[in-house]
């Protein structure tokens, strides 16, 4: 929800968000840039996998893919990529092994730690199973704790 100080009802959206200030709420500066898109960058054991824009329909203030945002290809520029490589190390302290980081213009709003969705539509974009390179990983990891695992037939 897009809430302005000039709005007479955002005292009750926020008083019905609330719960009339009983349970915390999530709020974030809207910024304008994301009427050109909100990017998707995947992000695995710190290689960038690639990127999605999700551009919100004209009607909705969210781009979601779920709720109608169209998906288009799209670059990670070697700015992102500096915020990135900054991050890295962070992320991989904390554990976080596959994220998904929401960039809009030039700020991260988002680290997707539990379901970074976009990984079907980065590959059709880039026309190969980006998946692959994901369960590739896994089983790398795996097989570093469980030897056995490696030699194990597949199911």
């Amino acid at each position: 929800m897009v809430v302005s100080t000039r709005d007479r009802n955002t005292r009750s959206i926020v008083d019905y968000i609330t719960a009339e200030g009983r349970r915390y709420a999530m709020v974030q500066e809207y910024l304008p840039a994301v009427r050109s898109g909100d990017k998707r960058v995947l992000l695995l054991a710190g290689e960038i996998l690639g990127a999605i824009n999700r551009v919100p329909r004209e009607d909705d203030v969210r781009s979601n893919i779920h709720v109608g945002g169209r998906v288009e290809p799209c670059e990670v520029t070697a700015s992102e990529r500096a915020m990135i490589a900054d991050m890295t190390p962070q992320l991989a302290l904390d554990g976080l092994v596959f994220v998904g980081l929401d960039l809009i213009g030039s700020r991260l709003t988002e680290v997707n730690v539990t379901s970074p969705t976009g990984l079907q539509e980065l590959s059709r974009h880039l026309g190969r199973d980006v998946g692959e390179r994901v369960i590739e990983w896994l089983e790398q990891a795996v097989s570093q704790f469980h030897p056995s695992a490696a030699n194990a037939p597949p199911m």
